[in-house]
């Protein structure tokens, strides 16, 4: 994953690697879509020999913890398919397009102490490959006091080779028992050019899935089951997992944003100009319960996209399930 802007941290972590003297927690400072996670990814594909699995970030042997809202028992691990989607497509993404990603807009978040207990469960266990076994955890001062307190002695005296990697807005904000257990990193801000360039790169990637989704709609909405399949044909040859992936993301943020439409409230769905058109015209055309019916079957793709299930089945079930919905 291409590093913009921060070099210079990221030699420092290659000489921890390189050395062997790898702090067991890190706290990195990011302002909001800063870009700790190409950083913090690149660090941890070294820690583990080059793994491709932790850019895929289905790595066992780390884990990834964020805020989350839908009561003490709700913890990531429920919402980890729509967080691995959103980090491939977007590296640099912004707080807010997190919880959009999960569905949690609007609703109080906060990583709970059921949260803290299931990290601790999951460290009691042997490594699966044998080396570290790490946290990411994206926004410790969402950490409430229970589950900072359940952390804290992990945190403060961890087990051989267990690392803690934290991922801040507001290092202000973190309770001074986690903070001052860590080492402190700034990443630094990304210049605009870094961000035009980061920009560009994002659209290219995305453009092709974007066509796809819109053409996967056109077929639907003119009852072209042979087109709509051709579509589901192209998606089921897209060259990786995590790309099938981001076309189900993609395709979400856009029914959201048709829904968002339909609900006369365009101006939360920050249409690009170039699509306006399009989501004016699909929004009209479609039935309203569309949308969401249509996101519960992206959802469970998404699903069995993780297990593995047959590409070409998967797919066209897809297409024949957004076809009778329609």
């Amino acid at each position: 994953m291409k590093v913009y802007g921060n070099t210079e941290l990221a030699g420092v972590l290659h000489r921890m690697v390189e050395s062997g003297h790898v702090p067991h927690a890190l706290l990195l400072h990011e302002d909001d879509g800063g870009g700790a996670f190409p950083v913090v990814l690149n660090f941890l594909e070294e820690l583990y020999g080059g793994a491709p699995r932790v850019q895929k970030l289905i790595h066992p042997d780390i884990h990834f913890v964020f805020p989350v809202a839908g009561g003490d028992k709700a913890v990531s691990l429920q919402f980890i398919v729509p967080f691995r989607a959103l980090l491939q497509e977007n590296p640099y993404f912004y707080e807010n397009e997190l919880y959009a990603a999960i569905g949690i807009e609007g609703k109080q978040s906060n990583i709970s102490v059921n949260e803290a207990r299931s990290i601790l469960d999951t460290l009691s266990l042997s490594a699966v490959e044998g080396g570290y076994r790490s946290v990411v955890l994206y926004l410790p001062e969402k950490l409430n006091m229970q589950a900072a307190n359940a952390l804290l002695k992990m945190v403060e005296e961890p087990p051989e080779k267990t690392l803690f990697v934290m991922v801040t807005h507001a290092p202000e904000k973190v309770l001074q028992t986690i903070s001052s257990r860590c080492l402190h990193l700034r990443v630094q801000p990304l210049s605009d050019q870094d961000r035009q360039v980061v920009h560009a790169a994002e659209a290219a990637e995305n453009v092709v899935l974007r066509d796809l989704f819109h053409d996967l709609l056109e077929s639907l909405l003119a009852k072209d089951l042979l087109g709509a399949l051709e579509t589901g044909e192209a998606l089921s040859s897209l060259e990786s997992r995590e790309r099938q992936k981001a076309f189900c993301q993609e395709a979400s943020k856009g029914l959201r944003t048709i829904f968002l439409i339909q609900q006369k409230m365009p101006g939360l769905a920050r249409v690009r100009s170039g699509d306006t058109e399009f989501f004016q015209r699909m929004a009209a055309s479609f039935k309203p319960a569309f949308p969401r019916l249509a996101l519960g079957c992206l959802e469970k793709a998404q699903q069995l996209i993780e297990r593995n299930v047959n590409q070409k089945i998967l797919f066209a079930d897809l297409v024949n399930q957004l076809y009778i919905r329609v």
